[in-house]
């Protein structure tokens, strides 16, 4: 009985030490997982982001209303989503285009979505294409997103904001 109670704390401290461990991967991977945005909306929109371990911004936020999982890629011309997302989220392959990647030409379907949501910042109709070479579920959020906003990065943080218009 006692070594059967030795080995079931045993047990507990390994699962909770590696449940502790995947936490603390999973916030060097995305460390902008719990972002507070305090209820802004319109032109008082921001968003501030830390960048993670590998230099790269990553932000949850929807498209169409269906989460999803942003890297920030200012040398991306457009939104793109990696095709079994997109058959997720129910989008229709678009029109046809050939274009360049670092990986070769490859052909991608481009569409326009309802709306692209990262906290507080919605936009509608943006420009965006299908990849269905790209593997996992992260989305480049790339120009077609990103020109429409302010943004300013200062050392490993990068605030987005929606433009003064007066």
């Amino acid at each position: 009985m006692k070594k059967t109670m030795v080995v079931l704390a045993w047990l507990s401290f390994l699962a909770m030490l590696s449940l502790g461990f995947n936490r603390y991967l999973e916030r060097q991977t995305n460390p902008n997982q719990n972002l507070d945005f305090g209820g802004l909306t319109g032109n008082e929109a921001k968003v501030t982001l830390l960048q993670n371990r590998q230099g790269h911004y990553i932000v949850g936020g929807e498209i169409n209303n269906y989460p999803a999982t942003f890297i920030l890629d200012t040398g991306a011309t457009s939104i793109s989503i990696p095709g079994k997302l997109a058959q997720k989220i129910g989008l229709s392959k678009g029109f046809p285009v050939r274009t360049k990647t670092a990986n070769g030409d490859i052909t991608v379907y481009r569409l326009s979505l309802d709306s692209v949501r990262v906290g507080p910042i919605m936009l509608r109709g943006i420009q965006a294409h299908i990849n269905p070479h790209m593997k996992g579920d992260e989305v480049l959020l790339g120009m077609s997103f990103l020109k429409h906003l302010d943004m300013l990065q200062k050392g490993k943080e990068i605030t987005l904001s929606l433009p003064n218009r007066l």
